[in-house]
């Protein structure tokens, strides 16, 4: 009880010192957050932007050709104001392939036969089925969607015009979108998010530990504090968990606010046509997961950094030997970039920082394995575990702590 209450006391005063300086709260919690939330917005707004021009260019080009079985006499006319069209009978396999290659405009449209007769539509029994017409479109080409789109309006004005004769893509077991263009872009959303947000999430944490750490130990050391703190009846790693768990705090704080400025951007950032994403794009599950890896990464990264603080005599020594270190720790967060796609083997894994970087980045990849995620967050604890350890026989080496 006695332990637990001299880590609570460290934890407390620590806590109290930073959450008392507003100005560190400000540029280590709140602001990495509303950064990255402005900067993510401003560039969703620059894409939707560039995404509707490329849209309104597609129109205007008028490329698109369209393949029509069955053509009514009376909608050709109206038809050929809109496209250049093909009528006969097609090689479905042969268009469906041309489709497929998103540099094609083609859209594939059926008639039933005899919709309309000499200029005039055919009577539907009342038992009988309605006519179906069917269009079969890419829509990630931005011609043949934008045609898709305006033929069915046409299509639709002419059935009110006249009686509900027919439907159009009526059938809910077909495909008509050759490409299922959203499986396309969630696919680009999760290899995008999978390679980036790590990184970032990793570069606010660090920023955050850099923010506390060196004051929380070097600091002392610098104003003298630091004696007092050692001649106090607690024992040395109590000492040393009591400062671990009050930076990890601050520095966890500080890696959320970065989270939640990523994903609250992500739907601005992420909107073309009809496809969008926001919060519910993940899952309860992978967002526990997600903070369980962030938790371990923050408190590894925090034992790194004091100890490399407590190396220091002052404050400027310690920013000069964490330098080496977040060089390290940045070129291990773009290796998602570098690789191709998350590993299988449990041995990167146990490696401090890569595998929790190929964690995040299988959580953010929808990828997610419940072994990986347990073997970092065992390993995480090891290693902290470790650095305390070591920690706490240099509080106890005079040289170490007063220069002796």
């Amino acid at each position: 009880m006695r332990k637990n209450n001299n880590i609570l006391t460290i934890f407390r005063k620590e806590c109290a010192r930073f959450f008392g300086d507003r100005t560190l709260v400000f540029t280590a919690i709140i602001m990495p957050g509303l950064l990255i939330y402005l900067v993510y917005s401003l560039i969703g707004s620059g894409i939707a932007k560039e995404m509707q021009e490329k849209i309104d260019k597609a129109a205007s080009a008028d490329k698109t050709v369209m393949m029509v079985e069955n053509m009514p006499s009376q909608l050709a006319p109206m038809i050929d104001s809109l496209v250049y069209f093909k009528s006969g009978v097609f090689d479905t396999a042969e268009v469906f392939a041309q489709m497929r290659d998103k540099e094609n405009n083609t859209i594939y449209v059926v008639f039933p036969e005899n919709l309309a007769v000499d200029g005039r539509l055919t009577p539907v029994a009342p038992d009988a089925p309605v006519p179906h017409i069917q269009i079969y479109y890419n829509s990630a080409n931005l011609a043949a969607l934008q045609t898709y789109s305006t033929l069915v309006t046409v299509l639709n004005g002419w059935e009110e015009s006249v009686a509900n004769v027919f439907d159009i893509n009526a059938d809910p077991a077909t495909q008509y979108d050759v490409v299922r263009a959203d499986e396309e872009r969630e696919e680009e959303l999760d290899d995008l998010l999978s390679k980036l947000v790590p990184m970032l999430i990793l570069m606010m944490m660090f920023s955050a530990c850099m923010a506390v750490a060196p004051t929380a130990i070097a600091g002392e050391k610098e104003r003298g504090t630091i004696a007092t703190l050692l001649v106090t009846p607690m024992r040395r790693n109590e000492l040393a968990w009591g400062k671990i768990l009050s930076i990890t705090c601050f520095a966890l704080l500080s890696g959320c606010s970065s989270f939640l400025g990523i994903m609250l951007s992500l739907p601005k950032m992420v909107h073309a046509d009809d496809f969008a994403i926001d919060v519910n794009y993940y899952g309860f599950s992978d967002y526990v997961c997600l903070l369980v890896v962030i938790l371990c990464t923050v408190l590894l990264m925090v034992a790194a950094v004091s100890l490399l603080s407590a190396l220091a005599k002052d404050t400027k020594s310690a920013g000069t030997l964490t330098v080496p270190f977040m060089l390290v720790v940045m070129a291990v967060g773009m290796t998602p970039l570098l690789g191709d796609g998350v590993p299988d083997n449990l041995a990167y894994y146990l490696i401090p920082f890569y595998g929790n970087v190929q964690a995040m980045a299988s959580v953010f990849a929808r990828q997610v394995s419940v072994l990986p995620l347990v073997v970092t967050l065992l390993s995480n604890l090891c290693y902290t575990g470790l650095a305390v350890w070591v920690l706490t026989r240099m509080f106890n080496n005079e040289k170490i702590m007063f220069g002796r």
